[in-house]
């Protein structure tokens, strides 16, 4: 990129940045997102939310920070339904529209 030009993003700033396997970190990421919104919902504090979701309240706190690289979606899943949300997942082909098949978070 030169300073006279915009380079388009590909819609996952972790691929934008070259970073190793990005579907998975966006997939985090937007996990993550949705765990610090049911927090905020919920009024919970990391400590509580670590209690309720079996860690510790340093670990809640590095996941808020961006810190997720080495946690599992399955991880992440499960502290979500540990906070009362349902999970669901669902599998569908891809369509004209969007040929690129996408996993994301609704």
């Amino acid at each position: 990129m030169t300073a006279n030009s915009i380079d388009q993003g590909t819609g996952n700033v972790f691929a934008d940045l070259g970073m190793p396997d990005p579907e998975s970190h966006l997939l985090k990421a937007q996990l993550v997102a949705r765990l610090a919104s049911v927090l905020k919902d919920q009024g919970l504090t990391q400590a509580d939310a670590a209690q309720r979701v079996g860690v510790s309240q340093p670990d809640i706190s590095r996941l808020l920070r961006g810190q997720f690289r080495d946690i599992s979606v399955e991880r992440l899943l499960r502290m979500l339904v540990r906070l009362g949300c349902a999970v669901d997942i669902v599998v569908k082909p891809t369509s004209d529209a969007a040929p690129t098949p996408l996993i994301s978070v609704v």
